[in-house]
């Protein structure tokens, strides 16, 4: 499976995925799914998401068997009470994490071999009702930052400050227990600042390394807890 790493360090590795319609990719990315996932595969009822689901997977599972030295054959997944997934190697679950997001035609994985990590790609839609979202997805000063800014720049706002948010929330791997609301991006990165320092508020000891990774085809975001 073909992707284009677009961070890469000891700490954590992102790739990128084209997950623009191709018949050929799609039939070589079967092969890399077993039989719960073609079962699961068979259940979306639309093109775009099963396609989305067959990339990406395939993807996943190269890149894993990669990273972990081991055939597709041996490697499997569970998830935690909260859903979040974790691979196994031969039945005995691995230390790396993973976490995988796709909006549109672009799809993100990311990878560290220690410690939790997250992320999260939009692509940019004009259509959104962005006041709706903007009251019940960001904190108040947020939503003062992007209700004062000018349409083009609330717009890429927006989505900066939600995939941050996303991988966050994904990061943690607790689902909706999370709110989205109760906490706040570092006031550096809303006003541009790439990379940044962030705890939430209930666990100030764990320090989390967030990064917009997005460009000008797509807002993103890795969120990776430090050591």
């Amino acid at each position: 499976m073909r992707w284009r790493p677009i961070r890469e360090s000891e700490e954590a590795l992102v790739v990128h995925l084209d997950l623009a319609p191709d018949i050929s990719r799609e039939k070589i990315a079967l092969d890399w799914l077993d039989e719960s996932e073609l079962e699961r595969r068979d259940r979306f009822i639309h093109p775009g998401p099963r396609r989305r689901f067959t990339l990406c997977r395939a993807a996943l599972r190269s890149l894993l068997c990669r990273e972990l030295g081991c055939g597709n054959s041996e490697l499997s997944f569970d998830a935690s009470k909260f859903g979040k997934p974790f691979a196994k190697v031969g039945g005995t679950p691995s230390k790396i994490a993973f976490n995988v997001s796709h909006g549109g035609r672009q799809g993100l994985i990311a990878v560290a071999p220690r410690g939790r990590i997250g992320v999260d790609v939009e692509e940019r839609r004009t259509g959104r009702d962005l006041d709706g979202y903007i009251a019940t997805l960001f904190a108040p000063g947020e939503r003062a930052e992007i209700e004062q800014a000018e349409y083009g720049k609330k717009l890429k706002l927006f989505y900066r400050l939600w995939t941050m948010k996303e991988a966050l929330v994904k990061a943690v791997g607790t689902g909706l227990s999370l709110d989205t609301a109760e906490f706040e991006i570092p006031p550096a990165m809303v006003r541009g600042e790439t990379v940044g320092a962030f705890s939430f508020p209930g666990t100030p000891s764990v320090r989390w390394r967030l990064e917009d990774i997005g460009n000008e085809r797509y807002a993103a975001a890795m969120a990776r807890e430090l050591p």
